[in-house]
Order: structure tokens, then C-alpha cells, then sequence
């Protein structure tokens, strides 16, 4: 079995949680860079962890 993703500064949520899917980051605006380096809320993904919806 597979260690769990460890979270991203950017993640609501701990990836892989019940009711959490992957989002993009707003911070960088999805390209996973801010001023040529990686993104520091993504790690450099485009992507974070988040809440989904639901009733």
C-alpha cells in the first residue's frame, strides 16, 4: 500500500479524504508557477486539494 500525498500549504483538506477532490490553484492560476518559480500553495502542481460539494 501506497503512502497518502503528504498536503500542499494550498490544500482544505488532507488528499485522498472522504468529500475532498482535486481543485486548481487560484494562487498561481493553474500553471503551477508565481515570478518562474513553483508555487508555493501548489508545490508547483497547478492543483490543491478542496471540499466538494454536496447535499
Amino acid at each position: 500500500m501506497q503512502d497518502p500525498e503528504p498536503p500542499k500549504p494550498g490544500d482544505e483538506a488532507t488528499p485522498g479524504a472522504p468529500g475532498t477532490g482535486e481543485n486548481l490553484c487560484r494562487h498561481c492560476q493553474w500553471t503551477g508557477l508565481l515570478n518562474a518559480q513553483p508555487c508555493p500553495e501548489c508545490r508547483g502542481t497547478g492543483t490543491i486539494t478542496s471540499g466538494i460539494g454536496g447535499g
